[in-house]
């Protein structure tokens, strides 16, 4: 219903558009200007089929010069068939640019005017041909000429139009750019006197750690029993003033987070963007020989970003970690596709994989099974229980794991598009 109603919104602009016209032949035909919007429209919204939305075009623009013929009382008998072949021509030029277009970049501007001047051409010579064939008018061979010109003269002001927009979008894209990274260096410094506080308490806890081993070794002595009470009263105490700075910085950690930067949200598509350079930047930082591959389905606008961010981030930083380094090359792949009213994403890997007996366990909090037992260190990923956290308490969805031992592991998690998406339509581009 949404990608109809954008397409009959398209075709009645294209239709409006087509009342600026001009006549090249002493008949109903005439060259205009709806042909541009449709091929702008066509080029911003990619999700338009081109045949459908040539002939949907053609509809409204033979009803709507029907509805003016009416209204300047003109005889309709007389244009009924010959306003008809409207929709033969951009049906025909829908077609011949889906061809075109099929086994070429559509983005290269520069490629895509010489495919616009055919796609032009030849749906004029077809509408042309079909009016000479039932006695409508004449062949001339000069009129091949104006056709050719039209065409050309068409398509430049597309790929005007089209360079313009791009250009534009480039510098509204380096503002927002610098705005976000502006942000992100006052929140990093904000971030980084919170976290003096939280390396502070890491000597008391130290020290506190310490007196309670005490404690505990004079209770098993049963040595100095009257000053077991001061001592404990004290350890209390200590953990109590721990527990309120770290609930200070918890609060500027979260109105940094959440209040102050007032980010409206952003395209799926830009979040890709960003989680692909920053994983590659990991992988590359460990050394190891990982193909990380995106397959992004329909582009969406989310104001959770922020977590949906954290949720991929976690996931593919869980498969980086289940790939040793063997020298091989290993995969990883994001996958995302739409089912009914939800998003689905799969984060596959090629790595260790998960003992069955573990895998009942991996959403489980404090489980992991990626410890180096030298250190006591644990991944740097969130842990699965936290992941699963967000996804079911933030996004109202839910995740899968399927894994065979030494061959990988695939994650699925399953978003409704209503606890993602916001209908915010004008800031998404395609």
């Amino acid at each position: 219903m949404k990608h109809l109603k954008k397409i009959l919104g398209a075709s009645a602009i294209v239709a409006l558009a087509s009342q600026i016209n001009i006549g090249i032949l002493d008949t109903d035909f005439r060259v205009s200007a709806g042909i541009i919007f449709f091929v702008l429209f066509l080029f911003q919204y990619k999700d338009l089929k081109p045949v459908l939305m040539g002939l949907i075009s053609g509809i409204a623009v033979y009803l709507l010069r029907l509805i003016i013929c009416l209204a300047g009382k003109g005889n309709l008998s007389e244009v009924i068939f010959s306003y008809q072949l409207e929709i033969l021509f951009y049906t025909f030029y829908g077609v011949i640019y889906s061809l075109l277009t099929r086994r070429s970049n559509r983005d290269n501007l520069n490629q895509l005017v010489f495919i616009l001047i055919a796609s032009d051409l030849c749906a004029n010579l077809i509408e042309i041909f079909v009016r000479i064939m039932v006695g409508d008018s004449h062949f001339h061979r000069e009129i091949i000429i104006t056709l050719l010109l039209v065409a050309i003269v068409r398509s430049v002001i597309v790929w005007f139009l089209l360079s313009w927009l791009r250009y534009y979008r480039m510098l509204l894209m380096k503002e927002d750019h610098e705005k976000r990274y502006t942000k992100l260096l006052w929140l990093t410094a904000q971030l980084k006197s919170e976290m003096y506080w939280m390396e502070k308490n890491m000597v008391n806890i130290e020290r506190i750690m310490s007196n309670s081993y005490e404690l505990f070794e004079k209770i098993g002595l049963k040595e100095d029993e009257n000053s077991w009470a001061d001592r404990a009263v004290t350890i209390a105490k200590d953990v109590h003033e721990i527990k309120k700075e770290y609930e200070l910085a918890i609060r500027g950690i979260k109105e940094l987070t959440e209040n102050k930067l007032q980010d409206e949200g952003m395209n799926f598509k830009d979040i890709i963007t960003i989680l692909d350079e920053t994983m590659k930047r990991e992988i590359r930082h460990l050394g190891k020989n990982i193909e990380l591959l995106f397959e992004v389905g329909e582009n969406f606008y989310t104001s959770k970003h922020y977590y949906l961010m954290s949720v991929f981030r976690n996931l593919i930083i869980n498969a980086i970690d289940a790939i040793s380094d063997s020298g091989k090359v290993a995969k990883i792949s994001f996958i995302h596709k739409t089912e009914k009213e939800q998003h689905v994403f799969i984060i596959s890997d090629t790595g260790c994989g998960i003992d069955e007996e573990d895998l009942k366990h991996i959403f489980s909090p404090g489980f992991s099974t990626k410890i180096n037992y030298s250190t006591g260190q644990i991944n740097r990923g969130l842990g699965l229980s936290v992941v699963q956290e967000m996804v079911e308490r933030h996004f109202e969805g839910r995740i899968t794991v399927n894994s065979v031992k030494g061959k990988g592991t695939t994650f699925c998690v399953y978003i409704p598009r209503n606890s993602v998406e916001v209908n915010f339509s004008e800031h998404i581009y395609h």
